[in-house]
């Protein structure tokens, strides 16, 4: 069968069974019965460089041994990287007037925030913490001495975008302002504009699954895990959080996106309204 370019080939409800268990075991992404448009839309072409005539061949060769980088374009081609600088606003806020403040007034962790940004796609949520924390340096000059933002991602293909902190005018313009576009950034000689290396320096980026072990990164006063365990059965939603609380210092903060919400982890965390938004405080 010769596959065009808009993804025409055929998925039997076994295959797309058998595929939706292997996306769910390989990166925790849940797909609903409903979704073969969606595997049909984002597969078509790597189905087509592969040769295969179907999902069915795909998912073969996905189960070899030597099938790593493949894996990784599947995982890619079906994470969604949807992201906004400042998405939503207030946990930007409540982290520049609220979180920063109470940690440096109590001490904790001797004037330095370590913040985990977890699915940072592109870059944007990491970047626009560190645009945070640096606008909070200078209008409180001396308060906090430095930062570390640890931002990661399952796709390696966003991560290698997110490094190089370069954006094209569309995607600049989905929730920059233009007085932070002029202090932040820097415009290319090829129309783009780039991140400043103040800001670009403070972000380390590494790829992490969240169904993996990440005890190794260290303990962190802040995670941002914003819009991506929507995405996850509440088993596995509830495996990660339970993780995540493990590399949060105590008293340290977890937000998550506008639409999610956290239940069953009442012994870890508490949840404290901030009027706009909620965050949760590690116990």
């Amino acid at each position: 069968m010769s596959i065009s370019g808009r993804s025409n080939f055929t998925i039997t409800d076994a295959d797309f069974e058998l595929f939706s268990r292997f996306l769910e075991d390989s990166s925790g992404i849940l797909l609903a019965k409903h979704k073969q448009y969606l595997v049909q839309s984002r597969l078509g072409k790597i189905v087509q460089e592969n040769n295969c005539p179907g999902l069915k061949e795909l998912i073969s060769k996905l189960q070899s041994p030597t099938s790593k980088r493949l894996r990784e374009q599947v995982i890619d081609a079906m994470t969604t990287n949807e992201t906004l600088w400042f998405r939503d606003v207030h946990p930007f806020d409540i982290l520049r007037d609220r979180i920063v403040p109470e940690m440096l007034g109590q001490g904790v962790g001797s004037n330095k925030i370590r913040i985990w940004s977890a699915a940072c796609s592109t870059g944007q949520e990491p970047y626009s913490i560190s645009m945070t924390l640096d606008e909070f340096k200078k209008k409180t000059p001396g308060k906090l001495a430095s930062e570390e933002i640890v931002a990661t991602d399952i796709s390696t293909q966003v991560l290698e975008q997110a490094r190089r902190g370069e954006y094209e005018m569309l995607a600049i313009g989905r929730g920059l302002s233009q007085e932070r576009l002029t202090q932040h950034f820097r415009e290319t000689s090829n129309g783009s504009w780039a991140v400043k290396p103040e800001i670009k320096s403070k972000v380390r980026f590494q790829s992490i699954n969240l169904l993996g072990q990440y005890s190794s990164m260290g303990k962190f006063d802040v995670i941002f895990c914003r819009n991506v365990l929507i995405y996850f059965s509440s088993e596995k939603k509830t495996e990660i959080l339970s993780k995540m609380h493990g590399v949060l210092k105590p008293g340290g903060y977890l937000i998550l996106g506008a639409s999610e919400f956290l239940s069953g982890l009442s012994d870890k965390y508490k949840m404290i309204h901030c009027r706009p938004g909620i965050i949760y405080q590690a116990i």
